[in-house]
């Protein structure tokens, strides 16, 4: 009965050791996103301001080895 308690002790140890790192690595990559997502809309606020009048078409959208 003491192993097991042991045992279950050990598991549980590193279920916890695991969810701390799962949830280190989740904010982490949250971060990221949240940085990703304001540098892109940074970018569509610069392209915004360089082209404000032009009219593009799917044509341009199409990349170039088609």
């Amino acid at each position: 009965m003491e192993d097991r308690i042991t045992d279950l002790e050990v598991k549980l140890a590193f279920a916890e050791d695991l969810l701390e790192t799962l949830n280190t690595t989740v904010y982490r990559q949250q971060e990221r996103i949240e940085q990703l997502e304001r540098s892109v809309r940074d970018l569509r606020k610069l392209v915004a301001e360089a082209l404000p009048n032009e009219q593009r078409s799917l044509r341009d959208e199409i990349p170039p080895h088609y």
